[in-house]
């Protein structure tokens, strides 16, 4: 049995429809009596709360991640008429040296999908952006290319990851970057690919998106040249806006700044490759992410 037919339920043991509620088969867990919770809350999203836990049965400090159980069932219910894999099944089914390790799912006894994933003992790629922090400096290439190398892996194995951006990478002490946060990814198959589905950060959404059009893995690629432009310029393409739909607007209908304006210690090659990575048709950016990384490793200058 594939792995599709697993997640699709397509023979024993597969998985069914939703996320949001506990489904038959999944692990459950006394959250108290499993997780030492005392190092406390480290982050929270939209839909989820991330702590750093220490796990009792697996004896080593984990994150641990609680999905709130109804934005979970809202979110997932989007998807009418398709069998969508939880996000604990999509993680469990990957496996590369830059996507963060899941170790396991399930719910807790109050019903809350739980994930619990290795312990990245490093710090958000926002965070290094935002502060211009040193251990950025002469690594950004590096960088840039291990987020290729995780985006690749996800569309080979049929994933779109539909939310990257800086704020979900972590790169750790040692350089090595990890990519995380798989709340909005859907398989690359055609019925999850139809237009309407607006759900994402709206920096980094892909004018196809706006337009509310058909999509495919070149909304990953705009994300991925949009968050290239935050690491080597610490900007944005497009300045920020008040509104969610002015900056809709402004992808639509604005030419995005320069890299090299933006950051004038950027050379022309460079900031052509940022420009061709967010073009606003599809069939102009880099056709794939490895495309995108071959062309950062072909410049002369590397040490950004």
């Amino acid at each position: 049995m594939g792995l599709f037919d697993f997640l699709f339920g397509k023979g024993k043991g597969g998985a069914s429809a939703g996320g949001g509620g506990a489904k038959k088969g999944l692990k459950r867990i006394n959250l108290e009596k499993r997780f030492d919770l005392s190092a406390g809350r480290t982050g929270q999203g939209s839909m989820s709360k991330v702590f750093r836990a220490y796990d009792r049965e697996l004896g080593r400090h984990v994150c641990l991640k609680l999905l709130d159980k109804l934005k979970t069932k809202k979110f997932e219910e989007r998807f009418v008429g398709l069998k969508k894999p939880s996000e604990g099944e999509i993680c469990m089914a990957m496996r590369h040296d830059n996507i963060v390790r899941t170790f396991e799912h399930g719910v807790t006894t109050q019903g809350e999908p739980y994930l619990v994933m290795e312990w990245v003992d490093g710090l958000g790629l926002n965070y290094l952006v935002e502060t211009r922090a040193p251990q950025l400096k002469g690594s950004r290439v590096s960088v840039m290319a291990q987020l290729c190398d995780a985006l690749q892996y996800m569309h080979d194995n049929k994933w779109l990851h539909r939310d990257l951006c800086a704020r979900n990478v972590m790169v750790d002490k040692e350089g090595v970057l990890k990519l995380i946060d798989f709340g909005l990814t859907i398989p690359y198959t055609p019925p999850f690919c139809v237009g309407g589905n607006r759900t994402g950060t709206p920096d980094i959404l892909a004018p196809e998106i706006i337009k509310r059009k058909a999509t495919d893995h070149r909304v990953d690629l705009f994300a991925l040249g949009v968050t290239g432009y935050e690491v080597f310029t610490s900007q944005l393409p497009w300045e920020r806006s008040v509104s969610s739909e002015e900056t809709f607007l402004r992808r639509l209908n604005t030419a995005p700044r320069e890299a090299k304006a933006l950051n004038p210690q950027i050379d022309q090659r460079l900031s052509d490759i940022l420009l061709t990575a967010i073009s606003r048709e599809p069939a102009d950016r880099y056709p794939t992410a490895t495309a995108f990384k071959e062309a950062l490793l072909k410049m002369e200058k590397q040490d950004y």
